[in-house]
């Protein structure tokens, strides 16, 4: 991950095309990567969080490493087996080098760090290096470890954390392993997220913070959905941009606390054709879009407190509904 690396690539235009729009997520990104910086993304979900990590990792170069978990450098390793030559070289992706956490209020130490491994422990002894199993830092060695919703991380493993990106080891059991590991650290936050645990400031101040948002118009958002979405039956550009429409419409509706996200628009692509082809028909049509919407985005939203004791999130989005086709009809655009 040498920053000569990313200066080359930077300079050939659009790194991240796996995604589309997010110019100014984009140039934050790039900015962190050169210079080795930790990295969390805010934003809600389904809007290509993941998808540009997984980019940013693709972007890394076919690398030769040792064949053990830690993807050591033949050239410095840090393993037990590797120290001792006991190791053979592969060439390795930098999509292979994407390591994921899926933060859980479930996830242990062992999880992230690494444990001792009995049958290791047996053969090696309890203190033995090598009866240490890694767990997904090590494993991240000379690729990306990204911790998805870092937020659900228990104060526990915040804690682990902090000490493997600030002192570079970490305590395991009764003695101290080396972390002599080169990861570019990428996290992701949902801010909307209330069930979650509260990140401690002295982590969040190991990070530069990229905020992402929404797909900036309708026009990149249609791109998105119909890259993104299967494809069954014909799909009118009018009336896709139409049930696009109604979905970003939700999103800036003063009732809603949660809104709707990209992937409540590719939902509606897909069940809109999935119902014209239980249909019998090779073209979806306006009921076959009306009669996808709830299903697909009630569940989807959030009512604020002084709407949501009044109707539910089922009858809103059916109200709603109503409402924009009455007005889509007057203008002639729902047909």
């Amino acid at each position: 991950m040498t920053q000569e690396h990313f200066k080359k690539i930077f300079m050939q235009g659009d790194a991240f095309t796996d995604i589309l729009g997010q110019d100014k997520v984009k140039h934050d990104l790039k900015s962190a990567l050169l210079m080795n910086r930790h990295v969390l993304i805010i934003g809600p979900p389904g809007i290509g969080k993941t998808t540009i990590a997984k980019n940013a990792a693709k972007l890394l170069p076919d690398m030769e490493v040792n064949d053990c978990p830690y993807h050591c450098d033949p050239k410095n390793p840090v393993c037990p087996e590797c120290k001792l030559g006991k190791s053979k070289k592969k060439l390795i992706s930098g999509s292979e080098r994407f390591v994921r956490i899926q933060g859980s209020p479930d996830l242990t130490a062992e999880d992230l760090i690494g444990d001792i491994d009995p049958a290791k422990a047996m053969q090696y002894g309890p203190l033995s290096l090598q009866a240490f199993s890694p767990g997904k830092i090590f494993k991240a060695n000379n690729g990306v470890l990204f911790f998805d919703e870092l937020n659900r991380c228990p104060e526990k493993l915040q804690n682990a954390l902090l000490q493997a990106l600030q002192e570079r080891y970490v305590t395991i059991g009764s003695y101290d392993v080396d972390l002599q590991t080169n990861f570019i650290f990428i996290a992701t936050m949902n801010p909307e997220d209330s069930n979650t645990e509260r990140i401690a400031d002295v982590l969040l101040d190991r990070f530069d913070v990229i905020y992402m948002g929404y797909p900036e118009t309708l026009q990149i958002e249609a791109e998105i959905v119909k890259k993104a979405g299967k494809k069954l039956a014909e799909f009118p550009e009018k009336l896709l941009t139409l049930g696009i429409l109604f979905v970003r419409l939700l999103r800036e509706n003063k009732d809603v606390e949660k809104a709707p996200g990209v992937r409540a628009s590719i939902g509606l692509y897909e069940r809109s054709q999935a119902n014209a082809f239980l249909s019998n028909r090779s073209k979806v049509n306006p009921k076959d879009l009306q009669d996808a919407i709830v299903s697909v985005v009630a569940h989807r939203i959030k009512l604020k407190p002084s709407v949501k004791y009044l109707t539910s999130e089922t009858e809103f989005v059916r109200e709603q509904m109503e409402k924009f086709l009455e007005e889509q009809e007057k203008k002639g655009d729902y047909t």
